[in-house]
């Protein structure tokens, strides 16, 4: 069944997946091989801990290794530059100053795609409730975000695209 979602994300994202792939399967692929080999010198493999804990690191090495390569492979790039949405339009890439009108408290946000979202660093993603409800809109613009925690009313004060 092949997957057909994609997953936006900055040329930056996908550079840094690129590096930890071949860090992963050059350098800690070998580290974890030299682990299992040491183990196996231990003796009886059925009652052989390292053995084991060895093992384990090696599927977890391989399954984020496919993962990975998941995210490569389904990469979708995005970028502002090449965009026919007005500069002043907040979008996947916008870094966004708003006022919480309710609490009367300036806010900052980097619009990003899911791969990249870290909302403790003001790093939301396109596809949560506050990055869809600030999406086509512009600087000057009031608008009411229905989230899990209630709604929220910002004020967009600007919108920066790179």
């Amino acid at each position: 069944m092949p997957n057909s979602s994609r997953f936006k994300m900055s040329q930056e994202r996908l550079d840094a997946l690129k590096e930890e792939l071949e860090y992963l399967e050059t350098v800690k692929e070998k580290e974890v091989a030299e682990l299992i080999k040491e183990a196996r010198s231990f003796g009886d493999l059925s009652e052989n801990s390292e053995y084991d804990e060895a093992k384990t690191e090696q599927g977890k090495l391989y399954s984020k290794i496919a993962e990975i390569k998941v995210l490569i492979e389904n990469a979708e790039i995005v970028d502002n530059n090449t965009s026919d949405v007005p500069k002043d339009t907040v979008t996947l890439g916008s870094i966004v100053r708003v006022l919480d009108i309710e609490e009367d408290v300036e806010e900052c946000y980097e619009i990003v795609g899911s791969q990249e979202a870290n909302p403790r660093d003001g790093r939301i993603s396109d596809d949560s409730p506050v990055g869809q409800g600030l999406n086509g809109h512009r600087a000057g613009e009031e608008v009411v975000i229905n989230a899990p925690a209630g709604a929220f009313k910002f004020k967009i004060i600007s919108v920066e695209n790179k």
